[in-house]
């Protein structure tokens, strides 16, 4: 997944990324608001995590602009602010979480995972399609009952694909999604991750399609 953490303490900001990162996240970090709406203006992210009390202002006005624009991207609030009207006011603003500070990066990735699953409307961690059970938090893929243990690359680029199932991704929105903008990639590499996935895939009844001048589709025999 790739997320994006607006937070201005650096201290606070690597070690959620390092902690995420070793999720295999993709976790874009901007110090404050300005900056922030330059990165929501040219990336899709899958969850904001958002400090409030920036050096441009406050977080909740993002948080306002952000629905006010019908943007679905969810939003957790990290807050210093332990009053219950501070956070009644900021779920009512379209938070769809928060957590006060000092975070538990347990907590917090559990957190990720649950509003994460909200959102995409699945309750569970196992995603079934056809002769095939992807399992999220194991990293897992089983196929009439022989499992295998997915990479932290590849585990994330199935990720994509089996939460939008039949949806066409060009090379260039993979890696977008899949490298923060300080890593270097290429779309050879999506090609060899690609190439991992489908080696997984054989003996089940699902599998990344190549659409000639578009890129990949997973989908169903």
């Amino acid at each position: 997944m790739r997320f994006l953490l607006i937070e201005d303490n650096d201290a606070l900001a690597k070690a959620v990324m390092d902690r995420l990162g070793m999720d295999g996240h993709v976790v874009d970090h901007a110090e404050d608001l300005a900056t922030a709406l330059e990165f929501t203006a040219t990336t899709d992210y899958d969850l904001i995590l958002l400090d409030i009390m920036l050096p441009d202002g406050d977080g909740r006005s993002f948080l306002s602009r952000h629905r006010a624009g019908k943007s679905l991207t969810p939003v957790i609030v990290l807050t210093a602010r332990s009053e219950v009207s501070d956070r009644v006011g900021m779920l009512d603003l379209g938070a769809d979480d928060y957590m006060v500070k000092p975070i538990d990066f347990s907590e917090l990735e559990a957190r990720c995972r649950a509003v994460l699953r909200r959102q995409g409307g699945e309750a569970r961690n196992v995603i079934s399609m056809g002769k095939l059970e992807f399992d999220s938090l194991a990293g897992t893929l089983k196929i009439e009952g022989d499992e295998t243990q997915l990479r932290t690359r590849e585990l994330r680029l199935f990720e994509i694909f089996i939460n939008a199932p039949n949806q066409i991704f060009s090379k260039s929105k993979l890696v977008d999604r899949l490298f923060s903008y300080d890593e270097e990639a290429s779309e050879n590499a999506i090609e060899v991750y690609v190439g991992r996935l489908r080696r997984h895939l054989v003996g089940s009844n699902v599998m990344i399609t190549t659409v000639r001048g578009l890129g990949y589709k997973l989908e169903q025999e």
